[in-house]
């Protein structure tokens, strides 16, 4: 499975973005997706995930209530709708996809391909 993600950009405290994240292959629909961040001189840290069905979605409480995953499986894509972005939501963003197949999200899913980032700049 090969992921491009795009979408970042320069946007204003309270704005919103949508990033997307294509994928390659015919497994997308059976792989639950998530997305990362990775704020400069900071870890990696999970996001938001959606399990290969688009049933359900799991949420880093940092965002939650402010960010949605979902995904539009003929279409291969993932995507994060961002609201309310704050100065603290700059990093760089990576979609990713489980390794396995038909899991459900929650802590401790493991991703194994991963796209190449997207910059989110939120200036205040």
């Amino acid at each position: 499975v090969q992921l491009q993600a795009s979408g970042g950009g320069l946007v204003q405290t309270g704005g919103s973005l949508r990033l997307s994240c294509v994928a390659s292959g015919r497994t997308f629909s059976r792989k639950a997706m998530a997305w990362f961040r990775q704020a400069p001189g900071k870890d990696r840290e999970f996001v938001a995930a959606i399990n290969w069905g688009g049933s359900s979605a799991y949420y880093a409480d940092s965002v939650m209530g402010r960010f949605t995953v979902s995904r539009d499986s003929p279409r291969n894509t993932a995507y994060l709708r961002m609201n309310n972005l704050k100065p603290e939501d700059t990093a760089v963003y990576y979609c990713a996809a489980e390794k396995t197949e038909f899991s459900e999200v929650g802590p401790g899913l493991s991703y194994d391909y991963w796209g190449q980032g997207t910059l989110v700049t939120v200036s205040s």
